[in-house]
């Protein structure tokens, strides 16, 4: 069983729980392109089978959250699972709707990001969460990263809480957005709730729970509905055939002269069967991902 599979991940579940379910419950290979926090939900791409070699072309896809900022509280871990480690009053001029629009668009365009501590980037081999849990200083390597849009969606003035949707690079923490937004309101905050409502193009609408995954695990029609195939994950890139002679010479990892320009193309055979993706460069094609 080769291809993509679009999760609804629930909360208190980390991304590698649910590896572990759907490798348990199709019996394949399994594999994620991008982890979600376990208070976080949302859309979680598996690749399975031999879609666990495609892996490069989903690390690099923007991404839209729906977050839920507290303000007046500061956390630990800049989301629900840290202790609190700092309140501030939370002024109800913060709230005006203008005013919220007014800094959150101050956050648009290309940006250098903070990373929050407890996250697994690492530095010196070492993952941040592990320097922090050991009370022990590091500098946090800044990232560059783009925010697209990000909206308002509701409101809350006795609860004081903003949910917004942002579209945004890969790399962008909402967990340091959300701080940085509280900032710029004029108190403090932490994220008390994020799903993940797309990844590249694949959205929400189109993810299954591991509920409904289990209970269609022999339905052949349910899988070949849900299941993205690794062709279609290639449907923008140029195509390339290759001459049943020379077949085998690409299996074998030999570069077969060619007259397309350089960059990366979906590879199929004279009668139209799907093999993989290739790698063009001056003016010679080598295998890249085999299916």
């Amino acid at each position: 069983m080769d291809g993509i599979l679009i999760i609804n991940k629930p909360k208190n579940y980390t991304s590698n729980d649910i590896v572990n379910k759907v490798k348990k419950i199709l019996n394949t290979k399994v594999g994620h392109t991008g982890t979600l926090d376990p208070n976080a939900t949302g859309v979680l791409p598996l690749l399975l089978g031999k879609g666990t070699k495609f892996s490069k072309y989903l690390m690099n896809h923007d991404k839209k959250y729906i977050a839920t900022l507290q303000l007046g509280i500061k956390t630990s871990t800049a989301d629900i699972e840290g202790n609190i480690i700092e309140k501030k009053e939370v002024n109800s001029s913060i709230f005006e709707v203008k005013n919220i629009d007014n800094v959150l668009k101050t956050f648009l365009g290309k940006q250098i990001q903070t990373p929050p501590i407890y996250s697994a980037i690492k530095v010196k081999g070492k993952k941040l969460y592990e320097y922090a849990r050991n009370n022990l200083e590091v500098e946090i390597p800044k990232r560059n990263i783009e925010i697209y849009n990000i909206n308002i969606l509701n409101i809350d003035m006795k609860m004081a809480q903003i949910k917004f949707e942002v579209e945004c690079s890969k790399g962008t923490y909402i967990r340091s957005l959300c701080e940085d937004i509280a900032e710029r309101l004029g108190t403090v905050g932490y994220m008390k709730e994020l799903e993940r409502s797309k990844v590249g193009e694949f959205k929400i609408e189109e993810s299954v729970t591991i509920e409904e995954l289990d209970k269609n695990k022999d339905n052949i029609d349910w899988l070949n509905k849900n299941i993205i195939t690794l062709e279609h994950l290639l449907k923008d890139v140029n195509k390339i055939k290759i001459k049943s002679n020379e077949l085998d010479m690409f299996f074998n990892g030999v570069k077969l002269t060619t007259n397309n320009k350089d960059g990366i193309y979906t590879i199929y055979s004279e009668d139209n069967k799907f093999i993989g993706s290739g790698i063009v460069e001056n003016n010679k094609m080598k295998r890249d991902v085999i299916v």
